[in-house]
């Protein structure tokens, strides 16, 4: 999968004072309906370091062919363009995006993001939905002590 357009979750990778950080988008429907990309997450750059294995695996699997997208460009965690991922990844880091927000343990985060890492996609993708919810606080509460994230 390497066009945007088609990819159901995508990363842009961005540059802050503090340092990278990442957005994470879901396709979705906006309100004339039509598919567009929509922010659903952002990873501080502190998340952003603990994650960045799990955030290469993803980029990675959206790309079978290599270390290149097709086009010659290189698959690293680049500032800038749009990296597609596929349903599986995308909820997998969709859901640390929304795990890690407001968290400081470096350590924690680096645990929770080993054992997303390793999750079943189709678990990670019914978490996501539960998370996405308006009254989440008991759903993203349950999966932080799940992943370890806290205590």
């Amino acid at each position: 999968m390497t066009v945007i357009r088609q990819a159901p979750f995508a990363l842009r990778i961005v540059e802050r004072r503090d340092g990278r950080a990442g957005i994470v988008y879901r396709r979705m429907s906006d309100p004339n309906g039509n598919d567009r990309l929509q922010r659903i997450a952002t990873l501080s750059p502190l998340a952003f370091t603990a994650a960045t294995p799990l955030l290469r695996d993803a980029v990675r699997a959206a790309h079978p062919r290599g270390k290149t997208n097709g086009n010659g460009a290189s698959l690293e965690l680049a500032t800038g363009p749009y990296h597609p991922l596929s349903a599986d990844w995308g909820a997998r880091i969709a859901c640390f995006a929304l795990l890690a927000a407001g968290l400081r343990d470096a350590e924690r985060l680096i645990l929770a993001a080993g054992h997303l890492r390793h999750s079943d996609p189709d678990e990670a993708a019914w978490w996501l939905g539960l998370m996405t919810r308006e009254d989440n606080t008991r759903a993203l509460r349950a999966f932080r002590i799940l992943t370890e994230a806290v205590e």
